[in-house]
C-alpha cells in the first residue's frame, strides 16, 4: 500500500511541475520579445538620428549645421539640442566655433552676412561634403594670438563663392578639396604677430579669381616666414588682371614645395595675367611638375613667373616644370635675378681675393650658388700689379664639401702678373670620388710684408 500510495500521489506533482515549466517558457518568450522590440526601437532611433543629420560621420563633430528653407538648424551632437538660426549661416557657425571646435555643414547653400572667425583654437575643423558658401565678400578667418595658440586647423569640402579664407599667425593649417569661384582673393596667409608655417593647400580649384593664394607682407613685429608649406594638386584658371600666387615683399614662402600644380592663362582674356608674382623670398622652394599653359596666340603682359624688384631669391625649377603656348615672357626678369634649377649655369667675374702678407694666408673668398649646390666650377686665376723684388704670391683653391670636409687644394705660385686657368688634371685632384660641393674657397698670400699685387678669380660652372 505505501508503494501504491507513492505512485498515485506523484501524478499531481508532475502536472504542477509541467505547468510551472510552461509558464517559465512563456515568460522567457515575452521577455525576449520585449528585448527584440526595444532593440528594434533603439536601432530605429539611431538610424533616424543619422538620417536627420544627413551624414554618417557627423558624430565626429561638435556641431552639425543643416539648411531648412530660409533658416538653418544647428545641432549640438553631444546634447542633441537643435537650434533654429534664421537667415545667417555666419551666426550659426560662429556660435558653434565659440562653444566647440568642429562643425560639419550638410549639403546646402549657406549665406554669410559676417566673417566667420576661429580664434585661438587647436584642431579646429570646418568641414563638408559639397556645401556651397555664398560669401558676399566676407572671410573665414583662422586666427591666433601667436602660432602656439592656433594649430592644425582644417577646412575641407566646400564650394566657396566670393569669400576669402584668411590664415593669420597659425601653424599647420590645411585647406583641401575646396573650389573657389568668383573671388577677389581666395586664400591669404598673414603674419601680424608671429609667423604661419607648415601650411598645406591641396586638391583645390581656383576659378575666375583676381588673386588665388597670397603670402602677405608681415606687419609689426611679425616675421615674414610661411616656411615649410605645400601647394599641391591645385589648378588656377585665370582671367584678365589676375595673379595665381602672390609672394609679397618681405614674405618668405621658403623651404617649401609646389607640386603637380597647373596654371591656365589666356583662356579667359589675354592680358595682364601672371601665374606667379614673386616680390619676396622663395628660398629653397621647389617647383616640381608645375605646368604653365597659355591658350592665347596674342598675349599682352602674360607671364608664367614675374620676378619683381625685391625678389630674393627666385624659386628653384626642378623636374617636370613646363611652359606651354605663347607668352609675353615665360619668366619676366627685369632685375636680372638669378634663376636656379637642376642644371643651372653660372659665372663669376673678377672676384677679389684677400692677399695675406708675411707668407700668411688671409681670409677666404667663398664662391657659392645658394640655394643650390655647386656641381662643377672651372676657375681662372688673375694676378696683377707691381711685384717687389723677390716677392712671390701664392694662390690656393680648395673645395668645402657638404659634410664639412675641406680638400687639400691646388696651389699656384706667381712672381709676375699672369692669368691662368686650372688644368683638367688639377680640377680632377680637387674632386673626390663622391660628395656634394658646398663652396669653393680661394685664399692668397705673399712673401712680402706689404704688397701692391691684386688677385682675382673668374670662372664658370653648373649648379643643381
Amino acid at each position: 500500500m505505501p508503494l501504491t500510495w507513492y505512485f498515485k500521489s506523484s501524478e499531481p506533482y508532475k502536472m504542477r511541475f509541467t505547468i510551472k515549466k510552461l509558464l517559465s517558457m512563456r515568460t522567457i518568450g515575452v521577455i525576449l520579445a520585449a528585448l527584440l522590440v526595444l532593440s528594434a526601437l533603439n536601432t530605429y532611433l539611431i538610424l533616424e538620428g543619422i538620417r536627420s543629420s544627413m551624414s554618417t560621420n557627423t558624430v565626429n563633430y561638435d556641431y552639425v549645421l543643416s539648411q531648412d528653407g530660409s533658416t538653418y538648424k544647428l545641432k549640438n551632437m553631444l546634447t542633441g539640442i537643435v537650434t533654429n538660426v534664421p537667415a545667417s549661416a555666419s551666426t550659426a557657425v560662429n556660435s558653434a566655433l565659440v562653444e566647440g571646435k568642429s562643425v560639419y555643414l550638410n549639403p546646402g547653400t549657406y549665406v554669410l552676412t559676417d566673417d566667420i572667425v576661429v580664434s585661438n583654437k587647436l584642431n579646429a575643423k570646418i568641414m563638408s561634403d559639397g556645401a556651397i558658401i555664398l560669401g558676399n565678400g566676407h572671410r573665414i578667418i583662422i586666427y591666433g594670438e601667436d602660432h602656439t595658440a592656433s594649430r592644425y586647423a582644417l577646412i575641407s569640402g566646400f564650394t566657396i563663392i566670393n569669400a576669402t579664407i584668411r590664415v593669420e599667425n597659425s601653424f599647420a593649417t590645411t585647406i583641401q578639396n575646396v573650389v573657389f569661384e568668383n573671388v577677389t582673393t581666395a586664400i591669404e596667409f598673414a603674419n601680424t604677430k608671429t609667423w604661419s608655417e607648415y601650411n598645406k593647400v591641396e586638391n583645390c580649384q581656383f576659378i575666375n579669381f583676381t588673386e588665388g593664394i597670397a603670402f602677405r607682407t608681415p606687419v609689426g613685429n611679425a616675421t615674414g616666414s610661411y616656411a615649410s608649406s605645400i601647394i599641391e594638386r591645385c589648378s588656377f584658371n585665370h582671367k584678365d588682371f589676375s595673379v595665381g600666387i602672390n609672394v609679397e615683399r618681405l614674405a618668405e614662402f621658403s623651404d617649401s614645395q609646389m607640386q603637380d600644380v597647373r596654371f591656365w592663362l589666356g583662356e579667359n582674356g589675354r592680358e595682364n595675367q601672371t601665374a606667379m608674382l614673386v616680390d619676396g623670398s622663395m628660398y629653397q622652394t621647389l617647383l616640381l611638375g608645375v605646368v604653365f599653359e597659355s591658350f592665347t596666340d596674342d598675349p599682352v603682359y602674360l607671364f608664367a613667373i614675374d620676378l619683381a624688384q625685391h625678389c630674393d631669391p627666385a624659386p628653384i625649377l626642378d623636374g617636370g616644370v613646363s611652359f606651354l603656348g605663347n607668352w609675353t615672357a615665360k619668366v619676366h626678369n627685369p632685375y636680372a635675378i638669378w634663376l636656379s634649377g637642376v642644371g643651372s649655369v653660372f659665372s663669376r667675374e673678377h672676384e677679389s681675393v684677400p692677399v695675406g702678407t708675411n707668407n700668411q694666408y688671409a681670409g677666404n673668398l667663398t664662391i657659392q650658388c645658394r640655394p643650390l649646390k655647386v656641381s662643377y666650377f672651372k676657375p681662372k686665376i688673375e694676378v696683377s700689379g707691381g711685384f717687389s723684388s723677390g716677392e712671390t704670391v701664392t694662390v690656393r683653391i680648395r673645395i668645402e664639401y657638404l659634410d664639412n670636409v675641406i680638400s687639400n687644394g691646388i696651389v699656384r705660385t706667381f712672381t709676375s702678373s699672369e692669368s691662368v686657368w686650372l688644368t683638367d688634371d688639377e680640377m680632377l685632384a680637387l674632386y673626390p670620388s663622391q660628395s656634394i660641393i658646398w663652396a669653393i674657397l680661394v685664399d692668397a698670400k705673399t712673401t712680402a710684408g706689404s704688397t701692391a699685387v691684386t688677385v682675382k678669380i673668374s670662372g664658370y660652372g653648373t649648379a643643381g
